[in-house]
């Protein structure tokens, strides 16, 4: 078969093209694509450096010479002062490059040879500068290579990497006998993320694709009706609207002229491809984040939910040029005494793009700080690449450097993307990976594997994406690989940081004080990565192609579909084969009408189902069962009243109970304010009450965040008429 990889970047065998992870993943699947038999080729953007590559590589330039006119629709709420249609009048030429039996064709023009360093638009460039629509170029440019040269008598499989460098393909190709599309989700942005409509109208009447689009606009927040619950599910909703966005985990934008791009791409492509199991259960529900509640009202949640038979999980691997790298053969302590680091100490390991939020950057340097005031006796190695390889590479954030300036005998710093040599030598000389991403936007996360295949312990976030690296386990587990980080959505969390600290003391502690602990969860990590293979995933995807090609219908699995409370997608045979499993999932997830469709509820049931909602503090729920119970009755009025507003010197305090609760936020106005207290009470005070409705966001000690707009109770009659808040101005522990 002839399978086309479509990416924004693809060509990781030269680190001089590479910019981040998307890179080896369309590479080392292409050669493994044509290692197993088939045509493989890469359709990608030359980044304006031919040169480069015709000084290393034998380039060719193909008899190719696209003239063409990329209509640009801008939005004139972000674009002010740009005209309402701009045509981009391209000649968009292509070279060939064969690399390992691959065809990598090489797309060059003068919007595709922008940002030769970055590769990539700053995300600041939107509204200034017209190298923001490099990717969409990319998109146009091309469909139009693959419609013209790599359409042939038998179909072809697009492999189309990253939503939104690919949301014009499946439905510009759905009708195409030629191909099918598969979409690979390689990182995990925004789910609801949204293009101007216009602009995708216009550029899929450019293509001569109809397709109707209202059912991929997210509606706004609906103000709420004249009854309390009503009111209280408004404020709610506001709330989460204005604050979601800081978490990463929703772009934002609810509007009529936006059309949601996951959604377009779902309902049009053949199948939506995971990396890892986590990715696809964390992107079918986003379970226990700040986004899990806001999700199941949207537009691309209900898209997701009825394509559910599309979504397939093709894996993710480490490169085999580094499994097939012999540890052995590095020399630790001459590399380490080259830095001026003494190979004596414990060594921790960061490297990744300069990415300070995504990557956790910010605190994981405040923490290096914290550790290195009280305890000297230890390294750092740092690596945050601002730019694609090589030299010149600029200084990401001063402060990161000043870090380092401080600490010249225990901390080096690197600005660049190294080549896979000088990082196999970082990593064999690291002694534990750290890994403190945030916003869950990290999917498999290769380089914590490829430390982990060194022999290194990972400290990484508790990702849902992450799963399968097995840092989440207790590190008494026997199957334990290090040590998990709280899950971060905040753009500057003390709780990570702090985390950060007495993680790193813990596994300082290990190594010193138990060092047969530690080689055991070292030898653990070392074990597992090594069995993440391009081979097996590689023929996984093969197989899934070779369905799609022959029109073999695929069957939404039960157990996914199960365990993201998707329901009313099984048939009465699912039903019936996995009704104790829907009756403990419906259970767990609060669902009262799906236990009941299970069978009689007896007062058994209620309490298992009061329990698991008191857990997840859906504490609403719990009074609406409490009810049902009848023996809850002072259970369900202590709920009622967990929110009190009652008159301060300085204004009004806000008193908040919630069992469970690590951490409480007052969100007001889209900004979170948080509360003093501990043991299930918190409190602060405002100079005004909010209204309609106070709402919280809550952390639980389980990690999990959860929502809550409770009914505010006592001195109501003094609440009448309370202007809008403003910043909290103190706070005092209850």
């Amino acid at each position: 078969m002839h399978v086309v990889s479509f990416a924004f970047e693809a060509l990781a065998f030269d680190v001089g093209m590479m910019r981040g992870g998307l890179a080896p993943l369309a590479w080392e699947l292409a050669r493994h694509y044509a290692a197993q038999g088939h045509r493989s080729s890469i359709v990608t953007p030359a980044h304006g450096r031919l040169p480069y590559l015709a000084e290393r590589y034998d380039l060719v330039e193909l008899d190719y010479r696209d003239e063409h006119v990329v209509p640009v629709v801008p939005d004139p709420d972000v674009w002010a002062g740009q005209p309402r249609e701009l045509g981009l009048p391209l000649v968009t030429r292509a070279h060939l490059l064969r690399h390992e039996g691959v065809d990598i064709y090489l797309l060059s023009d003068e919007y595709l040879d922008l940002l030769p360093e970055r590769l990539y638009p700053a995300g600041t460039s939107e509204g200034s500068d017209l190298a923001y629509f490099k990717p969409l170029v990319f998109q146009v440019g091309g469909l139009r290579f693959l419609q013209s040269r790599l359409a042939g008598d038998e179909p072809a499989v697009v492999q189309a990497y990253e939503p939104y460098y690919h949301y014009l393909l499946p439905p510009v190709l759905a009708g195409d006998p030629r191909f099918r599309v598969m979409s690979t989700v390689a990182s995990s942005m925004p789910i609801d993320l949204g293009v101007y409509r216009p602009q995708v109208d216009r550029l899929l009447e450019h293509f001569g694709a109809g397709t109707d689009l209202d059912r991929y606009v997210e509606s706004p927040v609906a103000a709420g009706a004249d009854h309390p619950a009503a009111t209280r599910e408004a404020a709610l909703g506001a709330a989460m609207a204005g604050y979601l966005p800081t978490t990463r985990l929703s772009s934002g934008r609810r509007r009529a002229d936006y059309v949601g791009l996951f959604a377009l791409i779902t309902d049009h492509c053949d199948t939506v491809d995971f990396l890892t199991p986590g990715q696809r259960r964390f992107y079918s529900t986003f379970r226990d984040t700040p986004y899990e509640a806001a999700f199941r009202r949207t537009a691309v949640a209900r898209v997701v939910r009825e394509n559910a038979a599309k979504q397939f999980v093709g894996g993710c691997a480490l490169p085999e040029n580094w499994l097939r790298r012999d540890p052995a053969e590095v020399d630790r302590a001459a590399y380490l005494s080259g830095l001026g680091l003494d190979p004596a100490l414990p060594t921790f390991y960061h490297v990744g793009r300069y990415s300070p939020h995504h990557k956790g950057q910010v605190e994981l340097f405040r923490a290096v700080e914290r550790i290195l005031a009280t305890d000297t006796r230890v390294n750092f190695v740092l690596r945050c690449a601002t730019s694609a390889g090589g030299g010149g590479a600029r200084i990401g954030d001063p402060a990161f450097q000043a870090v380092a300036d401080r600490h010249p005998g225990q901390v080096r710093l690197f600005w660049t993307m190294a080549d896979e040599d000088e990082l196999f030598t970082e990593a064999v000389a690291a002694d534990f990976g750290l890994f403190p991403s945030k916003y869950e936007l990290d999917t498999f996360l290769t380089a914590q594997g490829q430390l982990c295949a060194c022999g290194a312990v990972p400290i990484g976030t508790a990702q849902e994406s992450t799963r399968h690296y097995r840092h989440q386990l207790a590190t008494d587990h026997p199957l334990a690989t290090g040590f998990a980080l709280p899950r971060s959505f905040t753009p500057d969390d003390e709780r990570l940081t702090g985390a950060l600290v007495r993680t790193m003391r813990e596994a300082l502690r290990m190594y010193r004080d138990e060092p047969g602990e530690y080689r055991r969860l070292a030898g653990n990590a070392a074990e597992l990565a090594r069995t993440f293979r391009y081979a097996e995933v590689s023929r996984r995807r093969l197989a899934h192609f070779a369905k799609l090609l022959d029109g073999t219908p695929t069957a939404a699995d039960p157990e996914h579909v199960i365990g993201c409370g998707w329901f009313d997608q099984l048939d009465a045979a699912q039903w019936a084969a996995h009704l104790p499993q829907i009756r403990r999932e419906a259970i767990r997830l609060g669902d009262l009408e799906t236990l009941r469709r299970c069978g009689p509820v007896d007062p058994g049931a209620l309490g298992a189902l009061y329990e698991a909602a008191y857990r997840r503090a859906d504490f609403d729920r719990c009074v609406r069962v409490a009810e049902l119970l009848g023996d809850r009755g002072s259970e369900a009025v202590s709920l009622r009243r967990r929110c009190r507003v009652r008159p301060h010197e300085q204004g009004w305090e806000i008193q908040y109970r919630a069992p469970g609760a690590e951490q409480v936020a007052l969100v007001v106005g889209g900004t979170a304010h948080r509360m003093h207290g501990s043991a299930g009470r918190f409190s602060t005070v405002l100079p005004t009450v909010p209204m309609p409705s106070p709402v919280f966001l809550l952390t639980l000690a389980s990690g999990r965040y959860a929502w809550d707009a409770p009914p505010a109770t006592a001195h109501l009659a003094d609440l009448a008429g309370q202007p809008h808040p403003a910043q909290p101005v103190g706070a005092g522990g209850r």
